[in-house]
C-alpha cells in the first residue's frame, strides 16, 4: 500500500501545476525538499497502536471489523483534513503579512493560495500529529506517578518544545526550495518559527484526544467540530498576535501599520 501512495501523491502534485513552462521543474523542487518525507506521514497516520510489524498488521489489525466511518485512520485524517485545509486558506496569509513569506511558483491557486500546499499539508500534518501523539503517549507514562499539576505542567512544557521544534525543522528544511522566500529569513527561522508553532501547540493537545479513551469511540461528526474548533481557537490567536505583537519585518508605513481586518480580505 505504500509504494501506491508516492504515484498517487506525485499525480496530484503534477495535476495542480498544470499549464506552465515551470511546472515539471517545481515538481522536481517539491519531490527534493520533503515529499517523500511527507509520503512516510502519511502511511505512518494509519498506525495505530499494535504488535503486528507487518504492513497488513499495521494498517488493518485494530480496525479490522469496523464500519469504515468508525476507522481510526478515517477520523484522524478528517480531522487533519480540516484543519490543514482551514491553515492553508487563512493562516497562509497571516504568513504573507505577519512574517514576510511569498509563494513565487507557478500554480493554480485558491485564496491566493498553491493548490500544491494543500496537498503537501496534508501529508505532513499527519505525520506531525501521529509523531506527537507517540511522544505524549510516552510521557504520560513516564510521569504518572506525579501529580496531576505536575504533570500537565510537564506535558504543556513538551507539548511547546516539540511544536517550535517541528515549526523551526520545516522552515529550516525549505530553505533551498527556490519559490518560498522570506523578507528576513533569519527572523523567521527565530520568530516566525514560534509563530508556527501556535498550529501545533493547540492542535496536539487537541489530536491526541480523538478515540484516546478506549469506551469513547468518536464519531465523524465529532472529530469535525473538532477539528474546526481547534482551527478557530488557532485563528485567534493569530489574530491577536498580528493585532498586539504586529508583523516580525519592517512596514513601510509604521503609521499605518496593518489593516485593521482579516488578513485574507483586501
Amino acid at each position: 500500500m505504500g509504494g501506491a501512495v508516492l504515484p498517487f501523491l506525485y499525480s496530484l502534485l503534477a495535476h495542480s501545476l498544470p499549464w506552465h513552462r515551470r511546472s515539471l521543474q517545481t515538481l522536481r523542487e517539491l519531490l527534493r525538499t520533503g515529499v517523500p518525507a511527507s509520503v512516510i506521514g502519511f502511511c505512518c497516520s494509519f498506525f495505530y497502536d499494535t504488535d503486528d510489524s507487518s504492513w497488513e498488521g499495521c494498517f488493518f489489525q485494530e480496525d479490522g471489523g469496523k464500519h469504515w466511518k468508525d476507522r481510526y485512520w478515517v477520523k484522524a485524517s478528517l480531522w487533519i483534513s480540516i484543519f490543514s485545509y482551514v491553515g492553508n486558506y487563512f493562516w497562509t496569509h497571516y504568513f504573507f503579512t505577519v512574517l514576510g513569506a511569498s509563494y513565487t511558483f507557478p500554480s493554480w491557486k485558491m485564496n491566493n493560495v498553491p493548490h500544491t500546499t494543500f496537498f503537501l499539508t496534508h501529508v505532513c500534518f499527519l505525520f506531525y500529529h501521529v509523531t506527537s501523539n507517540m511522544t505524549l503517549r510516552r510521557l504520560r507514562h513516564s510521569i504518572s506517578n506525579l501529580s496531576k499539576l505536575n504533570q500537565l505542567i510537564i506535558q504543556a512544557v513538551w507539548i511547546l518544545l516539540l511544536s517550535y521544534f517541528i515549526a523551526f525543522l520545516e522552515t529550516l528544511a525549505i530553505a533551498n526550495f527556490p519559490y518560498y522566500e522570506f523578507v528576513d529569513r533569519s527572523a523567521m527561522y527565530r520568530v516566525g518559527s514560534l509563530f508556527y508553532a501556535i498550529y501545533f501547540i493547540v492542535s496536539f493537545p487537541m489530536f491526541i484526544r480523538l478515540d484516546e479513551k478506549p469506551n469513547d469511540s468518536w464519531s465523524l461528526s465529532r472529530a469535525a467540530i473538532d477539528a474546526l474548533a481547534a482551527a478557530m481557537l488557532v485563528t485567534i490567536i493569530l489574530d491577536m498576535w498580528r493585532l498586539f505583537l504586529g508583523p516580525i519585518i519592517p512596514v513601510q508605513d509604521k503609521d499605518q501599520g496593518l489593516p485593521k481586518g482579516l488578513p485574507w480580505f483586501p
